[in-house]
């Protein structure tokens, strides 16, 4: 009896009174912070296009290397995460509790299905003996690379007509063989916006020969796979798509293609009929606009009546 509950008093101090770590990185990280950067990641002092709210920081961050160019990183910090998550954390250990391990399992995941994503430098997550969270990753930027909300727009005013026609049929296939990846393994991205598909900046400028590999997938941190929930993340994916696609450049064509190119190849038989599914997404994407117009109109009339006389 009393080395069971000395087993008990230790598990107890292990997993609620003790500081506990999980941090992973590659040699070009380590490279670059050299040893003990576990314990001033969180410090570190990073401005460079820095975004704080509710909690958590993102920045671009430069690191110098003897041995080739230098290392850019999104660094993405998480300081003040939900109580539970440090109580779930003590009690599932093994487990991804701070979004930035979350995301590297989602990335790891996305790799391995061929499936094109940004590298991961490093990520960590600690447990401090308050059951609170806090959690890192940084991600390579995809340097010399921009969003489709910007790389569309940029293609129709650098290219002639017949080009863009062209260029714009290849790239929305490729968008629909990765959206089609994606789903028909029950995995559904949950912020599919055109925002966060990226191109090489250098490709607006000319017509690829091919579109497959050149096209980034990011931010994964909402990734989830679900069997029963599937069609509804399907449908929200595929409307959150056609309704950030709303730039110069894109039309109601491109979409139709983009469609018919999605539904194509081979769909599991718990896949929804094709028109049935058309019928959902497009009944979604007209709340996506319509919740859009309405805080567009609010903030209007928000600038208005702040606006000095």
């Amino acid at each position: 009896m009393r080395t069971d509950l000395r087993g008990l008093a230790r598990l107890f101090r292990d997993r609620f009174l003790s500081r506990r770590s999980s941090v992973h990185c590659l040699p070009a990280w380590q490279e670059c912070v050299g040893d003990g950067w576990e314990t001033r990641i969180m410090a570190e002092s990073v401005t460079d296009r820095f975004h704080a709210k509710q909690g958590r920081t993102i920045a671009r961050w430069t690191l110098s290397r003897v041995s080739s160019s230098d290392l850019v990183v999104y660094l993405k910090r998480h300081y003040q995460l939900p109580r539970w998550r440090g109580v779930l954390a003590a009690l599932f250990p093994s487990r991804a509790w701070s979004p930035g391990l979350e995301e590297w399992h989602n990335l790891n995941w996305a790799r391995s299905q061929g499936l094109p994503v940004p590298i991961v430098q490093a990520v960590g997550q600690w447990v401090t003996p308050g059951l609170r969270v806090q959690g890192f990753i940084a991600v390579e930027e995809l340097t010399g690379m921009i969003g489709l909300h910007e790389a569309v727009p940029l293609a129709a005013q650098s290219l002639s007509a017949s080009q863009f026609a062209t260029w714009k049929r290849g790239l929305v296939a490729e968008l629909a063989r990765l959206s089609r990846e994606l789903h028909r393994r029950r995995a559904f991205h949950k912020d599919l916006y055109f925002c966060h598909f990226y191109i090489l900046q250098s490709d607006t400028q000319h017509v690829p020969d091919g579109w497959q590999g050149r096209v980034v997938m990011i931010d994964f941190h909402r990734l989830g796979r679900h069997s029963i929930l599937g069609l509804w993340y399907q449908i929200k994916d595929v409307a959150q798509l056609w309704n950030s696609s709303a730039v110069e450049g894109v039309t109601h064509r491109d979409r139709l293609r983009f469609w018919k190119l999605y539904r194509s190849g081979n769909w599991d038989t718990a896949s929804a009929p094709s028109d049935w599914l058309r019928i959902l997404v497009k009944w979604k994407w007209k709340l996506y606009q319509r919740h859009h117009a309405r805080r567009a109109a609010r903030a209007q009339r928000q600038t208005q009546t702040t606006k000095p006389e």
